[in-house]
């Protein structure tokens, strides 16, 4: 894993997937609280993640051992996520989809919690998913493109292809999540092709 330093109290630490970074805010604190930075166009610009955000969403989870995802868009309306967690705490895992990158259906997990203060940056051509780790979780995404339903697609979290290694089995997921079909390379081959 390297290690940049930005300017601004920002660390990115890249990943083995290409343009996936775990994000470290360097953190202030005194008598008031703590005040660290979450977004800045000029130090993501820096590391080759769009500036551009379309949309900040908030996913507020009521019970531990939620499921959420995996989740993507195909082109033109791929999109990059920075994902943190707000409160409580997640294992997130990002997979690669690219089948032109050298870590083509390759996974990273990395625990993100409100005591950490971390986010993970999932570049386009990636898919990501999390699981709750506490009740009453809230994370925070901020996307570089707009949602479009006719652009999703998903992976079923414990699709065999892959082998993901989840901390706990999920207790609550949805039937949308959880009844996707195995994913067939060579049937999804072209959907990023593109990228």
């Amino acid at each position: 894993m390297s290690l940049q330093k930005a300017e601004h109290g920002v660390k990115f630490h890249a990943q083995k997937i290409q343009g996936m970074f775990l994000i470290e805010p360097e953190v202030f604190s005194d008598e008031r609280g703590v005040f660290r930075r979450h977004y800045c166009e000029r130090e993501f610009a820096a590391h080759g993640i769009s500036a551009l955000i379309r949309q900040c969403n908030v996913s507020e989870n009521k019970r531990r051992y939620t499921l959420r995802g995996f989740h993507y868009q195909l082109p033109p309306h791929s999109e990059g996520k920075t994902v943190s967690c707000l409160k409580g705490g997640i294992y997130d895992i990002v997979v690669d989809l690219r089948c032109s990158s050298s870590t083509y259906l390759q996974w990273v997990g990395i625990e993100l919690n409100e005591s950490n203060r971390l986010g993970v940056h999932v570049p386009p051509g990636c898919a990501s998913a999390f699981l709750t780790l506490d009740d009453n979780c809230m994370i925070n995404y901020l996307s570089t493109n707009f949602y479009h339903p006719s652009a999703e697609k998903s992976i079923r979290y414990n699709d065999s292809l892959f082998g993901f290694k989840w901390p706990v089995e999920p207790v609550v997921i949805s039937d949308k999540d959880n009844g996707q079909p195995d994913y067939l390379p060579a049937q999804r081959k072209s959907e990023f092709e593109l990228l």
